[in-house]
């Protein structure tokens, strides 16, 4: 494990323990008033499911190009954390629906395309898991498809009429509210960091023990 670990992980407890004073003190807003809150958790929690995204291509694309098994496991890692982060988002997104809209679902653009987005990454590990000899080059591929899912579930508010605020909302908001969310923004950018650092030395022992292994029956 690495030695900046340690302070990280202290670092990320932090930030998530202030951050519901901060998001406690934020003001209401003015239709939703308390509900409207999950928004600090439900937004930054997409923010870093897309990091996983991120990860996950590039993982692939290096590993289909490559062949490299460091590559692979990090893609297999950050698709974990897409799930991860990806079901937050799914959970917390109808608690605030049921308030704002009336309704648990919809299944407009945004919200249908996130949820297929993310059945996408669950079919990627269990690919990964039952696919037999030859699964990480599929899935590798599957990865591809489902990070090129994710720019249109990013722009479906924009170009289709959905029930969501426009992308522009977040830029635009006033101070009271813009802090608190840039606040958690960091939490769950540092908490996904620190996530991907465990599970990648998870495989990398795993990856030591079946050398040891094969070693042993040689």
């Amino acid at each position: 494990m690495k030695k900046w670990f340690g302070p990280l992980a202290v670092l990320t407890a932090f930030l998530f323990v202030i951050a519901p004073i901060l998001i406690a003190r934020a003001p209401y807003e003015s239709e939703m008033l308390l509900i409207q809150k999950i928004f600090y958790f439900h937004v930054p929690s997409w923010v870093a499911m897309y990091c996983g995204l991120l990860v996950c291509a590039v993982g692939s694309i290096w590993y289909l190009f490559k062949g490299n098994r460091v590559a692979d496991r990090y893609a297999e890692s950050a698709a974990e954390l897409v799930l991860l982060f990806g079901l937050n988002g799914l959970v917390s997104g109808p608690l605030w629906a049921r308030k704002a809209w009336g309704v648990w679902w919809q299944w407009d653009a945004r919200l249908t395309m996130s949820l297929l987005m993310w059945m996408i990454f669950v079919a990627y590990l269990l690919l990964r898991r039952y696919g037999g000899h030859g699964s990480e080059t599929l899935a590798a591929g599957l990865g591809l498809f489902g990070m090129a899912t994710s720019p249109f579930v990013y722009i479906s508010v924009n170009v289709w009429r959905t029930i969501h605020p426009l992308t522009s909302v977040v830029p635009t908001l006033p101070v009271d509210f813009a802090f608190p969310l840039w606040y958690t923004f960091t939490g769950f950018l540092l908490l996904y960091v620190a996530l991907m650092i465990m599970r990648v030395r998870l495989e990398e022992q795993r990856a030591m023990l079946d050398q040891l292994y094969l070693e042993g029956e040689e």
